[in-house]
C-alpha cells in the first residue's frame, strides 16, 4: 500500500521552520511592514469617495452612491484641459532636464580622482535636499522679486529694465526647473554613484590597451553599465508623471501666472480642502492615480520589450 505524503502540511512545516530560522530577520522589517499598511492600503479604502457624494454629516457609508458622476464632471470641466496640459509640460520639462542632470553630476563627479575634493563637492550638492521647499520659494523670492531683488537690481544695472520673474508666465516653468534641479540634482546622485562603484576597473584598463579615450570609455563602458539603473528609475518617474509637488507649485504660483501654474495637486487641494469638495477632489486623485498605474505598467512593459530586466 503506497502512503501519499500529505504536501499541504509539509509545506506548512516548511513555512514554519523558516519563520523560525529567520524570526530577527522577520522582526526587523515589521516596522516597515505596519508603515505600509497602516499609511498606505487601509486609506485605500478611502478612494470610494471618488464614487459617493459624500456629506460629512452622513458619514462615509450612508452618503449617495453617484457612480462615475465626479469623473464626467471633471472630464467635462472647462478646466480640465488646462491643467492636463500644465501637467504634462511640466512633467515633460523635468524628464528631459531634471532626470538627466543626475546622472551628469555622477559621471563628473566619477571623474574626479582626489578623494577629498570628491567627498566636499558631494556634501555641498546634497546640502540643497535638506532645505525646505518654504525656504527655496523664499530664497527665489529674494533674488528675482522687481521690488529690490539681488539678481533684477543687476539686471537693472546693466540694462536699465527688470524682469517680472515671479509674475510673468513665461518664466514660470524654468523657475520651477531650475528649483528642482538645484534642489534634488546632487541627492539623485545618490544611486548613480552606488552604480557607478560596482562597475568593473578592468574594463577601464582594456579600454586604454586600446587607445580610448575617457569620453569613449564613458559612453562604451560606464553608461552601458548603469543603464539597468537608469532605466529602472525612469520607470518609477514615468509613474510620476502626473505629479508635480503640490507644494512648490502652491509656493511659486500667483493670480498673474496660474494659467500656466495650476496643475492636478493644486487643484485637488483647491477643490477637496478649500472648497469641501471631498468626492470630487478624490475623483481627481484617483485619475492621477490610475494614469501613473498605467505608464508605469506600460514603460516596464516597452523595457522589457528592448531587453532591459524592468520593475519586475
Amino acid at each position: 500500500m503506497t502512503v501519499v505524503p500529505n504536501t499541504q502540511n509539509s509545506k506548512w512545516n516548511l513555512i514554519g521552520k523558516r519563520l523560525k530560522r529567520d524570526k530577527w530577520l522577520y522582526l526587523l522589517i515589521t516596522p516597515g511592514l505596519l508603515y505600509f499598511i497602516i499609511f498606505k492600503y487601509v486609506p485605500m479604502w478611502g478612494i470610494m469617495l471618488a464614487f459617493k457624494n459624500y456629506q460629512p454629516f452622513l458619514g462615509f457609508m450612508k452618503s449617495d452612491w453617484v457612480g462615475v458622476d465626479h469623473f464626467t464632471m471633471f472630464f467635462q470641466n472647462i478646466e480640465f484641459g488646462m491643467l492636463l496640459r500644465n501637467t504634462l509640460v511640466l512633467s515633460l520639462y523635468s524628464l528631459v532636464f531634471s532626470f538627466p542632470a543626475p546622472i551628469l553630476l555622477a559621471l563628473l563627479l566619477n571623474e574626479v580622482r582626489l578623494s577629498w575634493y570628491k567627498r566636499s563637492i558631494q556634501t555641498l550638492v546634497y546640502v540643497p535636499h535638506f532645505i525646505s521647499m518654504v525656504i527655496v520659494a523664499s530664497l527665489t523670492y529674494i533674488l528675482l522679486t522687481t521690488e529690490g531683488g539681488t539678481i533684477n537690481e543687476f539686471i537693472f544695472q546693466l540694462t536699465g529694465e527688470k524682469i517680472s520673474f515671479l509674475t510673468d508666465p513665461k518664466w514660470f516653468r524654468p523657475l520651477i526647473i531650475i528649483q528642482t534641479i538645484w534642489k534634488e540634482c546632487g541627492w539623485g546622485t545618490v544611486i548613480f554613484l552606488a552604480a557607478l562603484a560596482g562597475v568593473d576597473v578592468e574594463q577601464y584598463e582594456a579600454a586604454i590597451m586600446d587607445g580610448a579615450n575617457r569620453w569613449k570609455q564613458t559612453w562604451h563602458i560606464t553608461l552601458p553599465s548603469i543603464r539597468s539603473t537608469i532605466v529602472i528609475l525612469l520607470i518609477l518617474r514615468m509613474g510620476n508623471i502626473m505629479d508635480n509637488g503640490f507644494e512648490q507649485i502652491y509656493l511659486m504660483m500667483n493670480a498673474l501666472n496660474r494659467e500656466v501654474a495650476e496643475v492636478f495637486d493644486t487643484y485637488v487641494y483647491t477643490m477637496g480642502i478649500t472648497q469641501g469638495a471631498f468626492s470630487y477632489s478624490t475623483a481627481v486623485g484617483l485619475f492621477k492615480s490610475v494614469i501613473g498605474v498605467t505608464l508605469v505598467l506600460g514603460s516596464n512593459w516597452l523595457a522589457k520589450k528592448f531587453g532591459e530586466s524592468g520593475l519586475y
